[in-house]
């Protein structure tokens, strides 16, 4: 099996804890928060280990919030490969309104990177990803990254026969719409599709065509743009698919933790010689499956390996 390289430029301590009721003045009295690490990567590396697969968790940490970072990862039985930042590394905190049912998320940008800071992190990168392997960029970028970073470390990883995964929005996205790089694969969900195409993507086949454009002008050699209940859309120079999510509307319980559990399950399946058809097809049913649990939590083995039978995939 290919290794596989997840990146994490901004990771975070996830606290969660409830209060009865939110308001503004008064002190809330809390439950014991728990403590989890995330950023996009990590959570990819997690979703890899819940599935019995393995990976290594690159990511940036500083202070003692990043001490605290890579003892829960250990805890966790995460590999990782350690990057020193200046500063300290950030924390999330989530608070739910236990008369409600709502879920405040307060999320901190992260320290400051500087020009040399991100020279040196490519560089790392390139030594830590592995030959022949898989690498996965995913999650935020800290302030200071440049918006080219997602496109220097495609052409970086490209020229030394590693595959990109990249899952990304926002700024960069935009960014690598300008300037193509061509990473292996590009994923982003329904409404980052939307806001860099400049419409309304409505129907499976407004979103392939979306996607194919993408690659055809060469900003990717495989798309994927997430439909949220709907499922995921897949486009190569070959093809377009789409894979139906095999639970019913009324079994969501949350949508956190869906897109990393896609991403995690694809890049296994990939990592095992499978198709792009039926890695889009486990990938689903991971992101399926992680619905299904509470807070922010991920997938299971169990709930993937149940659903999966009945996760259908049809062209487009």
């Amino acid at each position: 099996m290919a290794e596989i390289l997840t990146i994490t430029l901004n990771p975070t301590v996830d606290l969660s804890t409830s209060t009865p009721e939110v308001s503004a003045g008064p002190k809330l009295r809390c439950t014991t928060p728990l403590a989890d690490p995330g950023g996009g990567g990590i959570n990819v590396s997690r979703a890899i280990r819940f599935l019995g697969g393995h990976s290594t968790a690159f990511t940036a940490v500083g202070g003692e919030t990043g001490a605290l970072l890579l003892r829960l990862l250990a805890k966790e039985g995460v590999r990782f490969t350690a990057f020193s930042v200046t500063g300290d590394t950030r924390q999330s905190i989530a608070v739910t309104s236990e008369a409600t049912g709502e879920q405040y998320r307060f999320v901190m940008p992260g320290p400051s990177w500087s020009d040399e800071m991100v020279d040196t992190s490519l560089t790392a990168i390139r030594q830590a990803a592995p030959e022949g392997g898989i690498v996965v960029l995913s999650g935020s970028q800290p302030p200071g990254v440049p918006l080219d970073y997602p496109a220097r470390l495609s052409r970086l990883l490209e020229a030394a026969g590693v595959q990109l995964f990249l899952d990304t929005s926002g700024k960069p996205l935009h960014e690598l719409a300008r300037h193509p790089a061509n990473p292996f694969v590009l994923r982003m969900d329904d409404v980052e599709a939307e806001d860099l195409a400049g419409r309304p993507l409505p129907t499976r086949a407004d979103t392939a065509d979306f996607a194919s454009g993408l690659v055809a002008g060469g900003v990717a050699r495989n798309v994927i743009v997430a439909r949220g209940a709907d499922g995921s859309t897949l486009a190569t120079a070959e093809g377009r698919w789409h894979a139906c999510r095999p639970i019913r509307p009324e079994e969501v319980v949350s949508a956190v933790g869906a897109g990393d559990s896609f991403v995690g399950a694809f890049c296994i399946a990939l990592s095992r010689g499978d198709s792009l058809h039926d890695a889009l097809c486990y990938g689903t049913a991971a992101a399926s499956a992680a619905v299904l649990t509470a807070g922010t939590q991920l997938c299971t083995a169990e709930d993937v390996a149940r659903l999966l039978p009945g996760c259908e995939v049809v062209p487009l």
